[in-house]
């Protein structure tokens, strides 16, 4: 079976590795970079419209189809922040030292109880075999911000958000054990349930 080609609208490593490593066989991710296509510009109000933003501008110019990812971390006691400024909390060449320096400083009055979070991602797939019909896929990753960074693995927020199923911070997880409760591996298993039940439902009789 040839795999499923997909054109990821992301140039960030971090994002691409998982991707590819939750989606597994049967499928071909390539980055945006790979086509030349500059960043596109994100001007949404929420996850979605950005996802849908940065799908409908790479499949616009590729004819490919594309998934798009945005995601962030969600604090409802700073009223959502840093949401869909988690890259840039800190500053336009903002790195995730700088975020995660704010993020504590911003929480830092905050008991326990206080300080839920979540991360969430929305994936855009824009399919050519669908008509160009642009659908979105949600997950979410319930959990809460710690006083101090833990672990040395993934990206980002990763060694301040703590996840009471496992015990442990994100960035103090395998990959493995990462990529089977994250809120992208969710969002990507939606993904995957819709393109392989549009597959049964095209294979002929």
């Amino acid at each position: 079976m040839n795999n499923k080609t997909l054109i990821l609208a992301s140039n960030n490593e971090h994002k691409i590795i998982e991707v590819r490593a939750i989606l597994g066989p049967g499928y071909k991710i390539v980055k945006q970079s790979d086509y030349n296509i500059k960043p596109i510009p994100e001007t949404g109000l929420n996850f979605e419209e950005n996802a849908i933003i940065k799908a409908t501008g790479v499949f616009e110019a590729t004819g490919i189809t594309t998934i798009a990812d945005d995601s962030g971390l969600v604090v409802d006691a700073l009223n959502g922040a840093p949401g869909v400024f988690s890259a840039r909390y800190s500053g336009e060449n903002a790195n995730d030292s700088n975020n995660n320096a704010k993020l504590l400083k911003n929480m830092a009055h905050l008991h326990k109880k206080e300080r839920a979070a979540r991360f969430e991602c929305v994936i855009a797939l824009i399919d050519k075999q669908q008509n160009n019909r642009v659908q979105t896929f949600k997950g979410v990753w319930n959990g809460t911000i710690l006083y101090n960074p833990k672990g040395s693995n993934g990206f980002g927020y990763d060694p301040l958000f703590f996840d009471p199923v496992t015990g442990k911070s994100s960035a103090e997880l395998s990959d493995e054990e990462k990529n089977k409760v994250s809120h992208r591996a969710i969002a990507l298993a939606a993904l995957k349930e819709h393109i392989k039940n549009k597959k049964t439902k095209e294979r002929p009789l």
